[in-house]
């Protein structure tokens, strides 16, 4: 799931925005200010920030020229009342990617939104991320914390399709004609193989377990945020 970090001193604003990108199925993270964000984005995985510029103690222009030391490709929108020539000039100087003037339309926010996670490098949409988890398409692993492990390709598929829309149940067949092709000679024997070799290795996961649906097939479900 694509987890987008606001960044918005403005309580009420702050939630707008977030139940908006929740409603659109983004996971989110919220931050109050620059420094809260910063040290966000040095603990967990971001893919998108959206942040306003005036904001106490670090401002929106000096958060984004420090993450852009250490961030190149974080896709970063700036959402903010000031909305003069030379404001939005700042802005795109300090790195940002797209600025929204307040107030702002509901659609266009998250036809932008949309806009610059296309435009991004194309790993975003190749990474789950659930709570400290991130199951990463590109490298066939899992990382949860300090653990690290890569998977082979056929138990990586099956993980990332659980994991992809969790708690939908898949019937083993469903799970066997899209990993392994309807033209497979596998049996659905392979499913269960494979599901108790990801139980294994991932037993010890806090953000996810693997359920058996007694005659239907599989489900992952997300464990729920504390």
């Amino acid at each position: 799931m694509i987890t987008i970090l606001v960044v918005e001193d403005d309580k009420n604003i702050r939630k707008l925005l977030v139940t908006l990108l929740k409603q659109s199925g983004y996971q989110t993270l919220q931050a109050q200010n620059g420094f809260e964000a910063l040290e966000l984005l040095r603990e967990q995985p971001i893919d998108l920030l959206v942040l306003d510029v005036m904001m106490p103690q670090l401002d929106g222009y000096q958060t984004v020229e420090k993450i852009r030391t250490i961030d190149t490709q974080l896709p970063i929108m700036m959402v903010t009342a000031k909305g003069l020539p030379i404001d939005r000039r700042q802005g795109f100087i300090s790195g940002t990617d797209d600025y929204l003037v307040k107030p702002i339309d509901e659609e266009e926010f998250l036809l932008r939104i949309k806009a610059l996670l296309r435009r991004s490098n194309g790993e975003v949409e190749a990474k789950i991320h659930l709570g400290n988890t991130t199951i990463d398409k590109n490298s066939l692993s899992i990382r949860s914390g300090q653990h690290y492990q890569e998977l082979p390709k056929k138990e990586f598929q099956l993980l990332y399709k659980l994991l992809s829309y969790p708690n939908k149940i898949f019937t083993r067949q469903q799970l066997l004609d899209d990993i392994w092709g309807i033209d497979s000679m596998a049996d659905e024997r392979t499913i269960d193989v494979h599901i108790k070799r990801l139980r294994e290795k991932t037993a010890d996961n806090p953000d996810f377990t693997l359920v058996t649906i007694r005659g239907l097939g599989y489900k992952a479900v997300k464990h729920e945020e504390t």
